[in-house]
Formats: structure tokens, sequence, C-alpha cells
């Protein structure tokens, strides 16, 4: 018997005991068994570089770097101001 025979064995035996010990259901029980060994395996195999090179990706934002303590003094710099945007008004509309 494989190792994947033997795991599929012990989750179908799990789903039995999880389901309660019902009779007349190893078929489904053996199949849903092979199904979740079959997603493990896949789950723990390396994924294949299926992804676009790196030079041909888009960049995204670019983090800022975060300010560190001066030790000499032991300030932290203040944030620079944001401006928000503008609130825009509906127009009057003439009589």
């Amino acid at each position: 018997m494989t190792s994947n025979e033997h795991r599929i064995r012990e989750l179908a035996y799990q789903i039995w005991q999880s389901e309660g010990c019902p009779e007349g259901q190893e078929e489904r029980h053996w199949h849903m068994a092979c199904k979740l060994a079959e997603s493990e395996l896949q789950a723990s195999a390396p994924q294949s570089r299926s992804r676009k090179p790196a030079a041909t990706r888009k960049a995204g934002p670019v983090a800022k770097p975060v300010p560190v303590a001066s030790a000499a003094n032991g300030e932290i710099p203040a944030k620079p101001a944001v401006k928000k945007p503008r609130a825009t008004r509906p127009r009057p509309t003439s009589p």
C-alpha cells in the first residue's frame, strides 16, 4: 500500500467516525477522502511559476521610509502635513 493510499484510508476512517459510524457510506467516504488527499498534495507541492517576469509587472506604490528617532536629542521628527482635497460645492442654479 502506498503512502497516498494509507493517507486516504486514514481520512476515510476519520470521516466515517465524524459522521457517527454510519453503515453503507464507505464509497462516499472514500471519494471524499480521495479529494482531501489530492488537495493536500496540491497544497504541499511547489507552485508553478505562471506569473509574469518581474520586468513586465507594473510597479506598485513604494513605501516611504519611516523617520527614526535621533539618538543625539531623542526627538522624533514631526510628520509632514498631508493636504486634504478641497470639498466641492454644487453650483447654484440661476432663476
